[in-house]
């Protein structure tokens, strides 16, 4: 089975909750699973040649929660080519503003551009329709870790 990190870009807790959410789930298809959230590019390093699952909300302009946004800084400037990653974005979200779920579809591209290997779609999750996200997180985690 596989060792993955969940990496989490919160505000309120929500990412951090779907995390927290999708961790059991994973462990109980026998899958290695640790969240970080607020993580280090170190943490990230451990998982080059394994597998993660970035889950972040969006604010501002499609911009990247604090908790978060260090870490998409440090992958940019340092990671470089990671063929070696397979990852899964979930991105958070409220489809009234105008860069609905930024956050996610920038750390997908940027890892695209690494050329990482996503696992399954990007799961974009839209507050004003879920406002309990795990109940669309779930059924997509339990499928997603089954891919691995």
């Amino acid at each position: 089975m596989a060792k993955i990190g969940i990496f989490v870009g919160t505000v309120y807790g929500n990412a951090l909750l779907v995390a927290e959410e999708a961790q059991p789930i994973l462990q109980a298809q026998g899958h290695e699973v640790a969240v970080f959230d607020d993580a280090t590019f170190a943490q990230w390093q451990g998982y080059s040649s394994e597998v993660v699952l970035v889950v972040t909300s969006t604010t501002g302009q499609g911009d990247l929660p604090d908790s978060i946004a260090a870490l998409y800084r440090d992958i940019n400037d340092k990671a470089g080519y990671q063929p070696g990653l397979r990852y899964g974005v979930i991105a958070l979200g409220d489809s009234s503003y105008d860069h609905f779920c930024g956050a996610g579809k920038r750390f997908d591209a940027l890892l695209q551009e690494q050329h990482a290997t996503r696992v399954g779609e990007v799961l974009l999750v839209d507050a004003t329709e879920d406002p309990e996200p795990e109940s669309v997180t779930s059924p997509w985690v339990e499928a997603w870790g089954k891919q691995l």
